[in-house]
């Protein structure tokens, strides 16, 4: 009767997974899919350790009180521009707790004192599983802190590198391939016969995992984060289902794969709206630090740009039929999605039609726009992906475009010349007049000129979004 009614708990679980992912599609949707989702994780800890007595109802309740005090404490405390770096720490988080998981049933299965139940309690399958839980739960755990190293700016943006390093990194990985062959050699005897091999095995494989996660990551620049970010999401999931397997856990298996599944469809798509392989993404060593380039408003080929004024954008987006907001990272470090919002309104109220056009690798970490925006409560109506919008561009009066580089550069369309050539952008130059907001020249994580900004029809806004933002708003009121 126990076994059955945790059965029923992991399909009713497994069917919120499906229905919260489902729901995450949409930002209108999303935030009801992950409150399903979180339901159904629930439900099956609940029980995992409830029904199967793992623990006693006091310590599951401490428990889940300590983590949902931490997880209430953060959420309240990170700040949105702080949310990608959150993000790859909690992925780093699940990889550490597959490869403790895994680690663990190592030592059970292999301790002196293991209850033998008449047969080989560490078999080929169960050597396997082990494995895999091991290096990608290890790899998931240093390479999300490399990438939240990356995010929050403790580590350098620009690909980091030595001489032999890729030689380094294969050494590692036909080590780590050897450690899994001579793991799953070793499997099929008793515990405490002998497993000496075992144990080394798996400490092997976890120091392998460990040190692969590193030299995976550190070499990726960080205009490749949102795609890394992705990727170790699916590690994290892939690593969950290995431990399912590990763990006999049919709850841990379907969360598990359907975390790794959507990571890796997420992955492609953010490497199709860079025109991009993972391949080249992986070794590429692309992007990086955006502090070098010009600060003022002439670039480094002496090219000069147009200057305004809150108070001449102010009477531009008054007297447009049409405006279309393209938001960046820098609206996310100046923290102005709150004023885009507000200006936003105040055009609504003199009949112009806004929308916003979100760059799939906008920001530092895929749907790091949307979440800004929703957080800010732009109606989920107002946004639009890139090939819904591009085509409206041209009937726009007005582009506004805060805090973006890259995802807006013309020279993606023709230079050949130019690491971002081929990649998809949002057609802001096509608008009848742009206006970019930004607090000086410097380029984006490409480290290259922008062409938008010297376009005759584009205007640049120097200064603090959201003071810009806020300044153009007060103007407006008063006309």
């Amino acid at each position: 009767m126990k076994q059955n009614v945790i059965d029923i708990a992991y399909v009713v679980s497994a069917i919120l997974f499906i229905y919260g992912l489902k729901r995450l599609q949409s930002p209108a949707t999303a935030r009801k899919g992950n409150q399903l989702a979180a339901i159904g994780m629930f439900v099956a800890v609940v029980a995992t350790l409830f029904l199967q007595e793992i623990m006693t109802p006091v310590v599951m309740i401490i428990g889940v009180v300590i983590g949902s005090g931490i997880g209430v404490y953060l959420a309240k405390r990170v700040e949105m521009t702080g949310m990608p770096e959150l993000v790859a720490a909690f992925n780093g988080f699940g990889g550490i707790a597959s490869a403790l998981v895994a680690g663990a049933e190592v030592a059970r299965l292999m301790a002196p004192n293991a209850a033998y139940t008449g047969g080989a309690l560490f078999d080929g399958f169960a050597a396997v599983t082990i494995s895999l839980s091991l290096v990608i739960g290890m790899i998931t755990f240093t390479g999300s802190f490399i990438a939240f190293g990356k995010l929050s700016g403790r580590i350098s943006g620009n690909p980091i590198s030595f001489p032999g390093m890729r030689l380094f990194t294969i050494l590692f990985l036909a080590g780590t391939i050897g450690a899994v062959v001579w793991m799953v050699m070793n499997a099929g005897m008793f515990p405490g016969v002998g497993n000496e091999p075992v144990v080394q095995a798996a400490i092997a494989i976890a120091v392998a995992g460990a040190v692969l996660g590193v030299l995976l990551v550190i070499p990726i620049g960080g205009a490749d984060m949102p795609v890394v970010v992705a990727l170790l999401n699916s590690y994290s999931g892939i690593a969950a289902a290995a431990t399912g397997f590990v763990l006999d856990n049919t709850a841990l298996i379907v969360s598990g794969a359907l975390v790794g599944a959507s990571g890796l469809i997420l992955t492609n798509i953010m490497c199709v709206a860079m025109n991009r392989s993972l391949l080249n993404v992986l070794i590429g060593g692309f992007g990086g630090d955006s502090g070098g380039g010009p600060a003022g408003a002439v670039s480094s080929e002496g090219k000069t740009v147009n200057s305004t004024t809150p108070d001449d954008v102010a009477i531009l987006l008054s007297y447009a039929s049409k405006v279309i907001f393209v938001p960046g990272y820098g609206m996310a470090v100046a923290q102005a999605q709150h004023a885009v919002r507000e200006l936003a309104d105040e055009l609504a109220k003199k009949d112009v039609e806004v929308k916003f056009a979100v760059h799939p690798v906008a920001g530092r970490m895929p749907g790091h726009m949307n979440v800004l925006l929703a957080e800010a409560n732009v109606p989920y109506d107002m946004l639009f992906e890139m090939d819904e919008i591009n085509g409206e561009f041209e009937t726009a009066d007005v582009a506004v475009v805060i805090g973006a580089n890259d995802v807006v550069n013309p020279a993606a369309r023709h230079d050949k010349s130019s690491p971002i050539y081929g990649m998809p952008i949002l057609n802001a130059d096509q608008a009848g007049t742009s206006i970019v907001l930004k607090r000086s020249m410097r380029p984006g994580y490409a480290g290259i000129d922008n062409e938008l900004f010297y376009n005759s029809n584009n205007q640049m806004l120097f200064g603090d979004a959201k003071d810009s933002i806020s300044s153009i708003v007060n103007e407006i009121k008063q006309l």
